[in-house]
């Protein structure tokens, strides 16, 4: 095996075994033994377990937000969330390992960031799109990136429910999310109050 097939076979295991166990729990020695090589090895090409989960880390990152970027094609603002969300959601299905390891905690940072950061550049780009929408509709358009946090929340705690139920399929979950997020955008007030609020 050459070296550069040798730190790809170290790059899996090690994130199957950050997916199933999460960073604390994994140790070298596991990902050592599961390569069939010696801890040294593993040191040679990574440094150490930080140094492996960064590059794993860095990857699904990479990976997650090419994936949405790429998936955001349709100039309809509608649309643009209906494929961000199955975006999402095919990520999810396909690297069920990789979601895994971004959404859980880590005291490791990586180069690219974690899941939290791919969450906020998305939201990043929703906010253009809102923006334009709200100024057409007369909203305050410096409102755009409260909602657009909101949005891309609401699809990513969907996603990370989904992940363990896998019901119903991800088309009627992604219909779902856009029909929770697309009817409450077109019914917006121009300045909601809180009932509980009103009077005092």
């Amino acid at each position: 095996m050459s070296a550069a097939q040798r730190r790809e076979q170290l790059i899996a295991i090690g994130r199957q075994l950050f997916a199933e166990r999460g960073f604390d729990a994994t140790s070298i020695e596991e990902v050592a033994a599961r390569a069939k090589v010696s801890k040294p090895v593993v040191y040679e090409h990574f440094g150490g377990k930080e140094g492996l989960y960064a590059v794993v880390v860095d990857r699904e990152v990479r990976a997650l937000l090419d994936r949405i970027t790429t998936a955001l094609t349709a100039g309809h603002p509608r649309e643009l969330l209906e494929q961000a969300a199955l975006a999402l959601l095919d990520y999810i299905e396909s690297e069920t390992d990789g979601f895994r390891v971004l959404v859980r905690e880590s005291p490791v940072m990586s180069a690219t960031g974690n899941f939290s950061s791919v969450l906020n550049d998305v939201a990043h780009q929703a906010e253009h799109v809102l923006g334009a929408e709200f100024k057409r509709r007369d909203y305050d358009p410096r409102l755009a990136e409260l909602y657009s946090q909101a949005l891309v929340g609401m699809v990513a705690l969907v996603g990370r429910w989904w992940l363990e139920v896998r019901k119903p399929r991800k088309e009627t979950v992604a219909a779902h999310l856009v029909n929770i997020a697309w009817n409450g955008l077109s019914h917006l007030e121009a300045k909601p109050t809180l009932m509980t609020r009103r009077g005092r």
